[in-house]
């Protein structure tokens, strides 16, 4: 029982709003492919799978980088109890613990076409190197964002077998999320980061960080709207994205506290909610074509 609750703990098991935010964008590149006038069977099914992989490859990237930083956690409040820097679970177990999950997840990949499985492997070299970056460059975000919304590549591919313009530029607008969101989740840790030395946008902007945001969310929602032009989707989907839009601007941006570790967590964990209202407008979409 100790050994599950550490690996929970390791994982991250215990906190969706990682391996959601890993997952959506998967489905939003599925919902947007999908031709919603046939059979329903091989949407579920591939959302199903999407979600599993997520879970999967979401632990075992947050065991790669709990590896990667246990030296870093250890003198960082937030992160020095995790169960590699605090020394509860050894890196030899933790690298088991990945290989295993990166095995499932294979077995995961391999019910999607060809195309679809090239293109995920070739993702493999961005999740294990994104750790490494904030020790570099001021953009780990960037990465994360490049990174963490791949899934929304391999939901378009798991049908269409093929990329265009389309699923690129909502890749774009999503890297631009997420560079948002992880923004803000970095300034709980801006401090301790500062001294140790880490880099992160949460630094490199924290004396005008809503211009950032503002920046990073407006690219996001003309990607949205250009999406719907090439789409062809009606005014429904353009009367809907009022929502999300108000979210991003309104209650992330405006209600924001920097200098509180509370109210960055709480606007970062809202993004659950601001992919799920996507995900419906894109299912509008689709269905009031």
């Amino acid at each position: 029982m100790k050994h599950l609750k550490l690996f929970v703990e390791l994982t991250r098991l215990s906190k969706p709003i990682g391996f959601m935010l890993l997952f959506w964008p998967c489905i939003w590149g599925l919902t947007l492919v999908y031709n919603f006038n046939g059979e329903i069977v091989t949407y579920i099914k591939y959302s199903i799978l999407f979600f599993l992989g997520s879970v999967m490859m979401r632990s075992a990237g947050c065991i790669v980088n709990d590896i990667s930083d246990q030296n870093f956690d250890k003198k960082v409040n937030r992160t020095k109890n995790r169960p590699i820097a605090s020394g509860k679970i050894s890196t030899l177990l933790a690298w088991f613990y990945t290989l295993i999950l990166c095995s499932i997840a294979f077995l995961i990949l391999i019910n999607f076409n060809l195309f679809t499985i090239f293109l995920a492997i070739g993702s493999m070299p961005l999740a294990f190197t994104y750790p490494l970056m904030k020790r570099y460059t001021y953009w780990p975000q960037l990465f994360l964002g490049i990174t963490f919304n791949y899934g929304l590549l391999l939901g378009w591919t798991s049908i269409s077998e093929e990329l265009n313009i389309i699923p690129i530029i909502f890749y774009i607008g999503a890297i631009f999320w997420t560079l948002g969101y992880d923004t803000i989740y970095g300034f709980q840790d801006i401090k301790d980061d500062e001294i140790i030395g880490l880099k992160s946008t949460s630094i490199k902007f924290k004396k005008k960080p809503s211009i950032f945001l503002i920046l990073c969310y407006l690219i996001t929602i003309i990607c949205l709207v250009t999406i719907g032009i090439f789409m062809k989707f009606n005014y429904i989907f353009y009367i809907f994205l009022i929502i999300p839009v108000f979210h991003l601007f309104y209650f992330q941006i405006k209600n924001l506290n920097f200098n509180n570790s509370e109210s960055c967590l709480k606007i970062f964990k809202s993004n659950n909610i601001k992919s799920f209202l996507i995900f419906i407008n894109l299912l509008f979409g689709k269905i009031f074509i």
